[in-house]
């Protein structure tokens, strides 16, 4: 799965938020300044060159767009990413990290532990 910029990540979320729409419903979501609803629209057509997005057509030149990812498969797979590049796929090694850190506390690790084991 290819990366999202800032501006697609931001895009997305209003997807994922409030499911299929319009370019000018996506556009009435943002605050001002705005963007240009070009620009929106730009950015959408990058996002399902990239397999985010897809549309149906409502007629020859208007369309609802639709996140084709869901957020928690982006998560997942963007952590896979992280873990892979910087961490040679050592996912003991990210814990370890987080842990010396201080991002994740003992006591937060062993309930991380408690919780794995109760599944």
């Amino acid at each position: 799965m290819k990366s999202l910029t800032a501006k697609e990540e931001e895009i997305m979320n209003h997807f994922w938020e409030n499911g299929e729409m319009k370019i000018s419903e996506l556009h009435a979501l943002y605050k001002e300044p705005r963007p240009h609803v070009n620009t929106l629209g730009t950015l959408v057509k990058i996002l399902e060159e990239k397999g985010f997005v897809g549309h149906k057509a409502l007629s020859p030149r208007n369309f609802r767009y639709f996140a084709k990812v869901t957020k928690d498969g982006y998560r997942k797979n963007s952590l896979k990413d992280v873990v892979d590049k910087f961490f040679d796929k050592d996912y003991l090694g990210v814990v370890n990290t987080l842990v010396k850190d201080e991002k994740i506390s003992l006591d937060e690790l062993k309930e991380l532990i408690k919780m794995v084991e109760g599944q």
